[in-house]
């Protein structure tokens, strides 16, 4: 068989790729995996006084902290699911939000009264707070994986990494119905704590898990 003959072969039957097959995939795994999160934070119950905080600057913060990271991170993972793509200035711009809540955090505690600032860390769950949204987590990170692991990812840690930080986002902001804290130093450390530890399981199993 000549060289003509053996691509004649290899293309025969051969179908255009579909367009936008990760973000079909993705939103597959988010439609899936968001309403058990969400039923994950039932369990915990809706903070009974949500509709009187709705007036408070500082719960829509809480609300567009992880929002903010979770929709670049989605885009990330996007990226990162087609084999050599660059992913330009993402990785980045994960640093915008999170220096933001780490200005407004610096800025209440520096104007708070010594004596206050242990409570503003610390609120009154911090012990739960960050176990609490990598658990709510879980279906998001499974379903983030799912999705990458019939794509094409190289990068397979940072692939992982962005997958996780999605899941962890994902669990904050949902988290957010349930948890009665709203000063910024608490948000900053606990949510973002909350929000690590899924990115590093990711970046952890990522090489493992989304191998070809």
């Amino acid at each position: 068989m000549n060289t003509d003959d053996f691509i004649a072969m290899l293309a025969t039957g051969a179908e255009p790729v579909q367009p936008h097959v990760p973000e079909r995939r993705m939103a597959q795994a988010m439609a899936m995996s968001l309403p058990l999160a969400f039923l994950i934070m039932l369990h915990f119950g809706v903070r009974p006084d949500l509709l009187q905080v709705l007036g408070d600057p500082m719960l829509w913060v809480k609300f567009a902290f992880p929002g903010a990271m979770g929709v670049i991170s989605l885009l990330l993972v996007l990226r990162l699911a087609r084999p050599g793509m660059d992913t330009g200035h993402l990785a980045t711009g994960l640093t915008a939000p999170a220096l933001a809540m780490c200005l407004l955090a610096a800025v209440v505690l520096v104007n708070a009264a010594p004596a206050d600032r242990s409570a503003l860390v610390l609120g009154t769950t911090w012990q739960v707070c960050t176990i609490n949204i990598a658990l709510i987590s879980v279906p998001v990170f499974i379903g983030s994986f799912w999705a990458l692991k019939g794509l094409a990812p190289t990068r397979l840690a940072l692939a992982g990494a962005s997958a996780g930080l999605l899941a962890g986002a994902a669990g904050a902001f949902v988290y957010a119905i349930h948890c009665p804290e709203l000063d910024a130093p608490f948000l900053l450390i606990w949510n973002g704590l909350g929000m690590l530890v899924p990115a590093a399981l990711g970046a952890a199993l990522g090489p493992r898990l989304l191998r070809w």
